[in-house]
């Protein structure tokens, strides 16, 4: 049991680690939001065109985060030696509405490498369990050394109004701190430490409840669910690797620009002339100078005098901009191959493809989703043990380890290819009901096509015989000879 100077110092410890993280959080959710700065230009472009494209972006981040999180969909858990989903532990997921907020958490840990889900007790529902997905910018997990999966502690931190709250997670105690946030100010650093001294962790004052409270659970419940992990380090993001190149293209893109603006048109030169100048009147009319005349009327009426015959007239032509998006699409292919994203995601361009050849530029994403799916799900095993620890199932929580997550097919398919191949498993015995998960059903859709499926045979035995539902026909007689009779021989 932590004491709460142990306590508040593993609050501080663990709100540094998150502090650490926040900065490459933070950068990845703008570049997945599209607000990306103009780096790699020379001092000189920066000086004249930075504010000039300010807020412009041709964001591929986004399609490289979103493409592998629309096929990850979560239809079931299934524990070890159960031939059926748990009805009750997904009753529990959808009411949490976690259809929905699970595809949140694997765009975020997408993003920032890590995402985080946390299950607790519901005072006012015992059967349902509160289950949130965490953004890795205000929760982490420390392991026990030399372990990767055995949680030490948990923390979520978070704000509201001028206050900074804390809840510490430990596998026999729960911890609720907070403390007020740090002004801004341009003090010394001797002043800093002394403030940062006096807004120290206090215990938050809890009305109906105890400050630490026991953990009934037994064990950390907050879970990590990390994107592409290494053995030795930390996870991996998404797009952390497609940053650099993001604000090449955006580099690109804004010389294009400038290079459409000023050379896109034919340049007309004059040669051998003055430019054209206008008089200067007094009050009296008489010339007192001369001034230069404004081209841009000339420009407006494209009209031109020129009295001196010796006047020549050249042009410069048009630059060539393909050159720029010839380079732009080179580094969208590079972005599409180091992340495995098909480039009919990214470039748009389709021109008489077939199912196998879509089938084949998708491999890579597939993979990728399977990848996910692997890590994820062992993640989600763990969150589903925690739900059933949460109701006092202690037994379901330990078959459940050895248990699975069930996923929609991440590939797609051509519906008539699937429905054939499906039909020939069929004619060599796959039974129905595996047949309709294959199909991309999910268990509850298959519990009520096979609850269907009975209703029909009671009604109509006959159609269901002859349909493969309830038996199998016999052969019809050899239509080649008459049928033998009961006395004849073999």
């Amino acid at each position: 049991m932590a004491t709460i100077e142990q306590a508040r110092r593993l609050v501080d410890v663990l709100a540094t680690e998150l502090t650490s993280r926040s900065g490459s959080v933070q950068k990845h959710d703008r570049y997945y939001r599209g607000e990306h700065p103009l780096r790699f230009a020379s001092e000189e472009f920066q000086a004249y065109c930075a504010d000039r494209y300010a807020g412009f972006s041709d964001n591929w981040v986004q399609p490289v985060a979103d493409s592998p999180v629309e096929r990850l969909t979560v239809t079931g858990v299934q524990a070890a030696g159960e031939h059926k989903a748990d009805a009750e532990l997904w009753g529990v997921w959808q009411r949490n509405g976690l259809d929905a907020d699970s595809q949140l958490g694997f765009l975020g840990a997408g993003n920032a490498a890590r995402a985080f889900v946390l299950v607790w007790g519901n005072p006012d529902d015992d059967d349902t369990p509160v289950v949130t997905f965490e953004d890795a910018s205000t929760a982490v997990v420390a392991y026990e050394p030399g372990s990767r999966r055995r949680r030490r502690a948990g923390l979520k931190l978070w704000q509201d109004g001028h206050r900074e709250y804390a809840t510490l997670y430990l596998p026999r105690q729960v911890w609720k701190f907070e403390r007020p946030l740090s002004p801004a100010s341009a003090k010394s650093p001797q002043m800093a430490e002394a403030d940062e001294v006096m807004r120290d962790w206090t215990p938050r004052e809890m009305k109906d409840e105890p400050n630490p409270q026991p953990n009934p659970m037994g064990v950390v419940p907050l879970v990590e669910l990390p994107n592409r992990p290494l053995l030795a380090s930390d996870p991996v993001s998404d797009v952390a690797g497609v940053i650099a190149m993001q604000d090449a293209i955006n580099l690109l893109w804004a010389m294009l620009f400038t290079s459409a603006d000023y050379a896109s048109l034919a340049q007309r030169i004059i040669i051998g002339a003055e430019m054209p100048k206008v008089p200067v009147l007094d009050a009296q009319g008489q010339v007192v100078g001369y001034k230069p005349l404004d081209l841009k009327k000339f420009m407006k009426d494209r009209v031109l005098w020129l009295e001196n015959p010796n006047a020549k007239i050249e042009s410069w032509p048009a630059s060539v901009l393909t050159a720029y998006t010839d380079i732009v699409e080179v580094a969208v292919g590079h972005i599409a191959a180091q992340t495995r994203t098909p480039q009919h995601y990214l470039i748009g361009r389709m021109a008489n493809l077939s199912g196998d050849a879509l089938i084949a530029a998708e491999t890579g994403l597939v993979k990728r989703c399977e990848e996910k799916q692997l890590w994820f799900g062992q993640a989600l095993r763990e969150v589903f043990q925690l739900i059933a620890l949460a109701r006092d199932e202690n037994a379901k929580a330990k078959s459940l380890a050895g248990g699975e997550i069930l996923w929609r097919d991440p590939q797609s398919r051509n519906l008539a290819q699937l429905t054939d191949s499906l039909l020939k498993l069929k004619q060599i015995g796959f039974p129905f009901e595996w047949l309709a998960r294959r199909f991309g059903l999910s268990p509850t859709e298959v519990a009520t096509l096979m609850e269907m499926r009975t209703r029909e045979a009671d009604l109509d035995p006959v159609s269901a015989i002859m349909n493969g539902g309830g038996g199998r026909v016999t052969d019809p007689p050899d239509e080649g000879g008459p049928e033998p009779d009961e006395d004849d021989g073999p």
